[in-house]
């Protein structure tokens, strides 16, 4: 074991695949040298060559086409998009192609690519390096989408969607990079504490995708969240003092859908959090999800609290996505209802 920050943790993840399988390689922009720009292949290069860790052009499309080849041909490609709003250009080989690799040719031919992207605000970054586009892979069938909270589970399911047959979207929390989120607080100046003491194994091990976790037990309210929201949560429903049950989903697709119904009929309340755009968001999807499940064990309404239905704004992003005040209104909401 080893404290690490999901920086480390991803990269240990990296480096672990890249000793363990050399089908495995790593490519993207500014990767190799450079070692990333938020540092999470550092190293890698001067360990494995550039033949298996190497730049490649600020070509999103042409990424995902070389990577999606590479999975046909029996590679195991992990190709990072720099943010995740420079997807958009290869967004229609991820969806056209790769997803539809293993169905269109009768599994002759798979894409066990792996799509590394950073993703969310929290960095200043603007409309082009802050967005939470979530939601767009997770329509998509034949994608399994997956967005960690911890080191611990960073790293375990990098692995898994590496050694996984099909291609995965693994967005990673930028936020959550270099230190613990601290979800008490809406400000930016106070959002982190110093290094985590998150103790995640050196060696090889998996966290299985489509299994969400509970992160904290309660039998009043069902909060379903991912990503840096898990924290935000965590911190509102302390403040709340409400007996609120956590479920960190971990794999959006597939999404755990017998956690999420054993915990809302428990607790017989739902609220939705995740930062992304409320109209079309990935929870509306839940929502839905619970209706149909759930209903008759529904004691409230079902209630998101997410971004809002604007262009990211650059200055006001920490009005953007829900902070804990938004957050604990949304839980005293549900349980008045």
């Amino acid at each position: 074991m080893a404290t690490m920050t999901m920086v480390q943790a991803l990269n240990s993840a990296m480096d672990v695949m890249l000793a363990r399988d050399p089908d495995v390689l790593v490519f993207g922009e500014d990767v190799g040298f450079f070692g990333g720009v938020f540092r999470c292949t550092e190293g890698l290069q001067q360990r494995y060559g550039d033949t298996r860790v190497f730049d490649a052009p600020i070509a999103e499309g042409g990424l995902m086409g070389v990577a999606i080849g590479m999975g046909a041909y029996g590679l195991r490609p992990v190709v990072e998009c720099q943010f995740a709003d420079y997807i958009y250009p290869g967004f229609d080989q991820i969806v056209s192609e790769a997803a539809r690799l293993r169905y269109r040719s009768a599994g002759d031919f798979n894409a066990p690519i792996t799509i590394r992207a950073p993703y969310g605000g929290g960095i200043f970054g603007g409309q082009t390096h802050s967005q939470s586009p979530e939601g767009l892979f997770t329509h998509v069938c034949g994608i399994k989408t997956v967005i960690p909270s911890n080191p611990y589970d960073a790293k375990g399911l990098l692995i898994a969607a590496i050694e996984d047959d099909d291609p995965v979207l693994f967005f990673e929390p930028k936020r959550l990079y270099s230190g613990p989120f601290d979800g008490h607080h809406d400000r930016p100046v106070q959002t982190w504490a110093g290094h985590p003491a998150a103790e995640v194994p050196i060696d090889h091990y998996t966290v299985p995708l489509g299994k969400a976790a509970t992160v904290r037990q309660g039998e009043d309210l069902t909060i379903l969240a991912y990503g840096t929201m898990v924290h935000v949560a965590l911190a509102a429903a302390g403040e709340t003092g409400v007996d609120a049950e956590i479920l960190d989903l971990r794999t959006l697709l597939p999404v755990d859908i017998k956690a999420i119904t054993a915990s809302v009929r428990r607790t017989g309340r739902c609220l939705i959090v995740h930062e992304a755009t409320r109209t079309g968001g990935y929870g509306a999807e839940l929502s839905a999800l619970v209706q149909e499940r759930c209903f008759h064990h529904l004691e409230a309404p079902i209630l998101r609290v997410t971004g809002w239905d604007t262009p990211y704004p650059h200055a006001f992003e920490w009005h953007y996505f829900p902070g804990p005040r938004r957050v604990a209104e949304g839980i005293r909401q549900v349980m008045a209802g």
